[in-house]
């Protein structure tokens, strides 16, 4: 059964942090509709002053967050004594769990470019309050899969074949991908009934159930086991998300989400009074 498409989002211009600029595409009033996915953020840009302010230390709990640079460095530190730069062709999946505090800075490349995505994914409640994690994926860990019609895919997480990306211990059995359809070429992908379904087109042109789509635009499916793009006359590249609902309540304030409102209450008395962080 092929996946119709369920609506489709463009996003908006917002500022975060201490004033980045980016495109959120979703992530308003709206997490059901995308559940386990809370929100999508854009970063692209060529303008230093979009994007050097940065996002200074700041908490997160009881979600994840995975951001993927395509252009430029993101300098990034947490409360697990982690540090480093995530480059171009790079993961960062931090699961924030019971409690994290970490800052990122986007650097930008020579030319001041910085390009990238930042997903955030949902955990079950009993999972909320796991201990947190970090993992760094390098752009030379990421499997990329060259099918017979010419579709290029690099696989973060989910299955292809016989490969599988380097993200295979979550929950929500997600699917992260990143490809590239060629001109006038069909891409069908299979997917697991009642998993949320969507593509996220990030260049060139393509079309989904006779649809045009192109750059900035996002197209949520309804259920099925497939959908299916193709390349107009020039190439389309998205990003390919699925996952596994959680089908629990949402309680959301900024960077934490819980499932009560009580629980977010606590979460911001803790971190009022220096009890935020549980792991050691």
């Amino acid at each position: 059964m092929r996946r119709e498409i369920r609506e489709i989002f463009k996003g908006k211009a917002v500022t975060e942090g201490a004033g980045v600029k980016l495109r959120r595409i979703f992530g308003f009033a709206e997490p059901e509709m995308f559940d386990p996915f809370l929100m999508l953020d854009d970063f692209r840009s060529d303008n230093p002053e979009d994007f050097l302010a940065g996002f200074p230390w700041h908490p997160h709990r009881g979600i994840e967050t995975i951001t993927y640079v395509t252009k430029g460095d993101v300098e990034h530190g947490d409360s697990l004594g982690n540090k480093g730069v995530i480059g171009s062709g790079d993961v960062q999946w931090m699961t924030a769990g019971s409690g994290i505090i970490h800052q990122e800075m986007p650097k930008g490349d020579k030319n001041g470019s910085m390009h990238g995505f930042q997903l955030w994914a949902n955990l079950p409640a009993n999972d909320k309050m796991m201990n947190p994690r970090y993992r760094g994926i390098t752009a030379d860990q990421i499997p990329e899969v060259l099918l017979e019609n010419g579709v290029e895919i690099k696989i973060i997480a989910g299955r292809v074949g016989d490969v599988s990306g380097p993200m295979d211990d979550i929950v929500i059995e997600p699917e992260y991908m990143d490809c590239t359809v060629p001109a006038v070429t069909e891409f069908v992908h299979p997917t697991k009934l009642g998993h949320t379904a969507m593509i996220y087109v990030v260049g060139g042109k393509g079309s989904v159930n006779g649809t045009s789509v192109e750059n900035r635009t996002l197209i949520l499916f309804g259920d099925g086991d497939e959908f299916a793009i193709s390349g107009s006359d020039e190439p389309v590249r998205f990003l390919l998300l699925t996952g596994k609902p959680l089908n629990e309540p949402i309680a959301w304030r900024g960077p934490i989400v819980m499932n009560t409102q009580k629980e977010l209450d606590i979460a911001f008395k803790e971190y009022q009074d220096g009890t935020f962080i549980k792991h050691s």
